[in-house]
């Protein structure tokens, strides 16, 4: 793993960051949200980590800073990976978008969109994957409501709509008779 950490290194030049060996002996590299991009972007393209195996969110809740967001790369030339974590401030956690660099981190960012609230800035199609458009709760964070939320609720409300709009269909169709 030396041959890992010295690339990274010397990838991060001059960059503010921590790297630390995890405890699985993966190279990790700590930045600061508005670095992360930057950072990913330099092991990309001088550290050869051409792919992105995955992006999530972690909630620390009550911790402050409360949300993480978390990517890993892998070298298949250099046979080896690393991570990155940034912790991400506010109660409304953003990170810019790595789409432009790994266009099939796309849905990984909706589905950490979807399930911890955090916005990539930048990503042209970020919208809920798993949940509906609609739905008021994050259910990976750590404060979801396990209780007291009405499932069908959203049901009803499309089930309605859906009634209305064929109501109006039918009511057209006899004007035009």
């Amino acid at each position: 793993m030396a041959g890992t950490n010295e690339r990274v290194a010397a990838a991060l030049q001059g960059l503010a960051h921590e790297a630390s060996t995890g405890k699985d002996g993966m190279c990790v590299v700590r930045v600061a949200a508005g670095d992360a991009k930057e950072c990913i972007r330099r092991l990309k393209e001088r550290a050869g980590f051409e792919t992105n195996t995955f992006v999530t969110g972690v909630d620390r809740f009550p911790k402050s800073p409360r949300h993480e967001c978390h990517w890993q790369f892998m070298s298949v030339e250099h046979a080896d990976r690393v991570r990155v974590y940034a912790a991400l401030p506010g109660d409304e956690p953003k990170v810019a978008s790595i789409v432009d660099l790994y266009p099939g981190a796309a849905y990984a960012e909706r589905e950490c969109f979807d399930m911890f609230g955090i916005v990539f800035e930048g990503h042209a199609g970020l919208k809920r994957l798993l949940m509906p458009e609609e739905y008021d709760h994050f259910p990976l964070r750590k404060d979801f409501p396990h209780h007291g939320i009405e499932p069908d609720r959203l049901y009803r409300e499309w089930d309605r709509r859906r009634c209305e709009r064929a109501a109006v269909s039918d009511h057209s169709e006899i004007a035009d008779q």
